[in-house]
């Protein structure tokens, strides 16, 4: 099967749309027509370098190259086929993608940690996470005839991709499938920051520094967790009013400017929450992030560092005698097969905003743009769409 694909050739370089060609499914295995991709900041992160290990270090992950790489990991689509053993789904199901596989056998989906299968140990190997071979190969372009990677083993910036049963969920047929792609990755990851990773109880002092696509979500999940305060943070004016509609009760400019209002609304207790989704979550910026969080205090690290960045702002005097504590998380924490279906399930009610955060819908052939959109705080989360 021939496809269109937007993929990236190495760090630094825009997105290339060129003609794949996409082999039959085997074992565990589908067919996806993609239907929308969110542009997700993480896949930015690959063009800049944040995301890509050094390369001393890809001998010892036994990755040859990279690149090229097909890029997307939010997005939602149909089942077109199927290969052999699967169950979960059918030609014609709509599906939600998951950048976090769920194999349901491994120690942690066991244990209710699908957000920490195993089988996404591979997300930067080239192959299939079923057996290790290729289904996708370059058709066009300057490299044709090699085989691609595929961001997260999804690759939704393309029309058509063959990826792991493991890797997508079913969904009620309709649900608008560029609603659908949101929660596969934005939504989730900020809703479930706030409602399950910081465990926001009714009355909490919230702060989220970073509006975009997640930190929008995780305003989102503080005030239907019940917050008292939910205080966003972001340089960007329009995100600041985006977030007021969607459950902020007070914004600012920066963390600096947030510090003496945020302890003025607490009483000099500060925040119980502190939620980091910034853009590009730097070291340094650790520092007023604990600060913001008063006595027994829980930030949440959510946004993305360099993977090469291996140190962090951060007072441990305080952390141990304020007792305070710093929590990581993916996915928000959340079970992939049953919180994505939930999530849906809150918005056909009307109790989760996800129309909303849809600004503008792209051509494949406008990724660039939607991307510099993105980077320019224009959007709060652009959304492909395929016809």
């Amino acid at each position: 099967m021939k496809s269109r694909a937007a993929l990236v050739y190495g760090v630094g370089e825009e997105w290339t749309i060129e003609e794949i060609e996409v082999d039959s499914p085997k074992a565990k295995e589908v067919i996806v027509q993609w239907k929308a991709a969110g542009l997700c900041h993480s896949d930015e992160h690959i063009v800049t370098g944040d995301m890509v290990p050094p390369k001393e270090a890809w001998e010892a992950m036994g990755i040859d190259d990279l690149f090229p790489m097909i890029g997307g990991h939010e997005g939602a689509g149909v089942i077109v086929e199927v290969g052999p053993g699967v169950r979960s789904v059918a030609v014609g199901d709509h599906v939600s993608a998951s950048f976090v596989p769920s194999c349901g056998r491994c120690r942690y989906c066991s244990t209710g940690r699908q957000n920490l299968c195993d089988s996404s140990g591979g997300t930067f190997i080239k192959g299939m996470i079923t057996d290790g071979t290729s289904r996708h190969r370059l058709l066009t372009g300057p490299k044709a005839g090699t085989e691609l990677n595929l961001f997260a083993k999804l690759g939704t910036f393309a029309e058509y991709t063959c990826v792991a049963e493991d890797s997508v969920i079913k969904v009620e047929s309709d649900l608008p499938l560029e609603v659908v792609a949101l929660v596969s990755c934005g939504v989730a990851t900020g809703w479930g920051s706030a409602t399950n990773r910081a465990d926001v109880q009714p009355g909490d002092t919230v702060v989220v520094v970073g509006i975009g696509g997640i930190g929008i979500n995780a305003v989102q999940g503080a005030k239907m967790a019940g917050a008292r305060h939910v205080i966003a943070i972001d340089p960007v004016e329009f995100k600041r009013e985006k977030a007021m509609e969607f459950g902020a009760t007070h914004t600012f400019a920066s963390m600096e400017e947030a510090m003496p209002e945020v302890n003025e609304l607490s009483w000099g207790m500060m925040a119980d929450k502190v939620i980091m989704t910034p853009g590009v979550l730097y070291g340094d910026m650790m520092k007023l992030g604990m600060s913001l969080a008063g006595k027994g205090g829980t930030i949440v690290v959510t946004g993305i560092s360099p993977m090469s960045q291996t140190e962090s702002s951060v007072n441990l005097f305080e952390l141990s005698m304020w007792n305070k504590e710093i929590k990581g998380t993916i996915f928000g924490s959340l079970n992939p097969r049953a919180d994505i279906p939930k999530l849906l399930g809150m918005y056909r009610e009307g109790q989760l905003k996800l129309d909303e955060l849809i600004t503008k819908t792209y051509p494949l052939e406008e990724i660039n743009e939607g991307y510099r959109a993105m980077r320019d705080g224009e959007n709060l989360r652009g959304v492909i769409t395929y016809a």
